[in-house]
């Protein structure tokens, strides 16, 4: 069975992208990302929360608006806050590290 993994940050351009292409390999595993921003490159919206069995976010802050927005999509999905700031750049090789470090043991 697939499971789909979302991955949300604020804007969609570093940490979530980063997440997306990091574990799009992972057997079993199906990636999106997203970010809450009106301008993010991918903003969340209530047709990825139904796709995803499990929501990573980035920050608590995340994690807040997003139910704040969007708690009709969410029901009784799992969302795990990471606690990673926004002080990365794409694929940079700390987040990566960080990443799967962070995320791996809920893939398993």
């Amino acid at each position: 069975m697939t499971r789909h993994v979302l991955f949300i940050c604020s804007q969609n351009r570093l940490r979530s992208p980063t997440a997306e292409q990091v574990f799009a390999d992972w057997p079993g595993i199906e990636t999106a990302s997203a970010g809450l921003k009106p301008d993010a490159d991918v903003p969340v919206s209530p047709e990825l929360l139904r796709w995803a069995d499990l929501v990573f976010v980035m920050e608590r802050a995340h994690r807040s608006r997003l139910s704040s927005r969007f708690r009709p999509w969410l029901g009784s999905k799992r969302i795990v806050c990471l606690d990673i700031p926004d002080d990365y750049d794409f694929m940079a090789p700390a987040l990566v590290e960080l990443l799967e470090r962070k995320v791996a043991p809920f893939l398993r």
